[in-house]
């Protein structure tokens, strides 16, 4: 089954980051690529601009309206995700641990709706 795991975490405090704390997070995560990588359970991921960047899109009675950022404001903001293939919720839940967004942050886990 495939799931997204879905990357929260505090945008300000990565910000904040020291250029040393910044290179030992994206070190963990080309560690993590490359270990689920070899493991074949890595579809995909990307990293994402941060909130401040989107746009919210919604139709009302015909028109269409944009706001800028985010659809709610949270402590926790999406910054990134990966596709993988798991054959449980046990083993997609044991991949998310190895994330290292999930030592500061938390990783929502879903499994995807097959079509």
């Amino acid at each position: 089954m495939r799931y997204i795991m879905l990357i929260c975490g505090d945008e300000s405090a990565m910000a904040a980051a020291s250029p040393a704390e910044g290179e030992g997070m994206t070190a963990g995560y080309m560690k993590f690529g490359e270990e689920m990588t070899k493991r074949g359970v890595l579809l995909g991921g990307e990293r994402l601009h941060p909130t401040t960047d989107a746009t919210t899109v919604q139709l009302r009675n015909g028109e269409v309206l944009t706001s800028d950022g985010p659809f709610a404001e949270t402590k926790e903001q999406i910054g990134g995700y990966y596709v993988v293939e798991a054959k449980d919720l046990d083993e997609a839940i044991e991949i998310a641990a190895k994330i290292p967004g999930a030592q500061t942050g938390s990783i929502e886990v879903r499994p995807i709706w097959e079509m």
